[in-house]
């Protein structure tokens, strides 16, 4: 039987980031995927700055575009643009950045295993054992980052108190869609799906065009996107690698650990409840759990990710109430003098939470987050 101090299931962002860390640390760890490497996976595909604040290396040879504009429209209707002098976010594609992360776990020392399905896992005080494709390992600790519906989170009896909403996305190669109104240019799309919005991300050969909102509107999203991808005069058939995926969202407070079980990104519902990303999220938990493992203090993860995270995911939730019950006073807030400075500064991690912001922004946002309270 082979032994690591850590198994790391899957190899995305967060599982990637953790094995980074625990790699660095001294650590003797596993990383497995159930896929083969390269792969895809449905996902936005931006880094931002407060993502790349905590990201474990350097991202740079897998950025495909630089934006730092934006276009915000009401119900494909009425619309403004609002520009910086800086990066707002950082455009990739997951099967890139997810190769990428992959080979800096292993070149840090991690074992990583591609094509490899963890089938069981069975914890006990002393650590716990698993089958990792095929063959039995003995571990110290497990470090779930397969997403809500894992074999980590299940067998741990974790992953309560997360809500799920979803998205459908396809892409528009260069040519189908006019790329003159998307270069470093990021469109979202207000009041056009409950519960979430629409989106068009400049990538290095195509534009990324999404929907996502409440589950219930799984059954509606193809229309949905079908209807965004016209506003933007891309014919629906033309979209490519159109695929839907589960968002998972943690209520404020849920666990994601227990005794040598760890619960990171996904897994543990660490999605963005406004903007649908996690992958700020995903760093910043593989962080915190490799260190909780590395200095013994596990117990203490979970307290820490509620001081990382939950006052952002506080203000995130209200901000998606406002969003869909009111999208025309988000609309008009995000127009209002200084707003979009305190979103830039949201989005490169120079604010923590809305309510730092001061100046003109902050009477917009005060009526926003009462709206969010009604």
């Amino acid at each position: 039987m082979e032994r690591f101090d850590v198994l790391v299931v899957g190899a995305g962002p967060a599982g990637t980031a953790t094995a980074i860390h625990l790699a660095r640390g001294g650590a003797k760890v596993l990383l497995t995927d159930r896929a083969r490497f390269p792969r895809d996976k449905p996902c936005g595909g931006g880094l931002t700055g407060r993502a790349l604040r905590h990201a474990p290396c350097d991202v740079s040879p897998v950025v495909e575009h630089v934006v730092d504009r934006m276009v915000l429209r009401l119900g494909y209707g009425r619309r403004f643009a609002r520009a910086t002098d800086f990066p707002l976010i950082l455009m990739t594609q997951r099967r890139r950045l997810d190769a990428h992360l992959a080979e800096q776990a292993a070149g840090n020392g991690a074992d990583f295993r591609d094509v490899s399905r963890v089938t069981s896992i069975e914890v006990a005080d002393g650590g716990a054992t698993a089958v990792v494709g095929g063959s039995k390992v003995a571990v110290s600790y497990v470090v779930g980052a397969d997403g809500a519906n894992g074999v980590v989170a299940k067998s741990a009896g974790l992953g309560a108190g997360i809500v799920c909403g979803v998205a459908l996305e396809g892409n528009a190669s260069w040519g189908e869609i006019e790329p003159a109104p998307y270069a470093r240019t990021a469109w979202v799309e207000l009041g056009v799906v409950p519960g979430g919005y629409g989106w068009v991300f400049p990538k290095g050969d195509h534009a990324n065009v999404g929907v996502g909102g409440w589950m219930s509107q799984g059954p509606k999203l193809r229309d949905h996107l079908d209807r965004l991808a016209r506003s933007h005069d891309v014919d629906p058939p033309s979209l490519r690698d159109v695929r839907g995926h589960r968002l998972p969202m943690r209520r404020v407070g849920a666990s994601p650990s227990t005794g040598r079980v760890l619960l990171v990104g996904d897994a543990a519902g660490l999605v963005d409840p406004l903007s649908g990303d996690g992958i700020y999220e995903a760093f910043v938990s593989g962080e915190l759990a490799a260190g909780a493992i590395l200095t013994g203090t596990v117990d203490d993860y979970g307290p820490s990710l509620s001081a990382a995270l939950d006052r952002h995911a506080s203000a995130s939730w209200s901000a998606k109430r406002a969003a869909d019950r009111v999208p025309w006073a988000c609309f008009w807030a995000a127009r209002s003098p200084g707003v979009f400075n305190a979103v830039a500064g949201l989005l490169r991690g120079e604010l923590a939470h809305p309510s730092d912001a001061r100046g003109l922004a902050r009477p917009p946002l005060r009526a926003l987050a009462r709206l969010a309270r009604l």
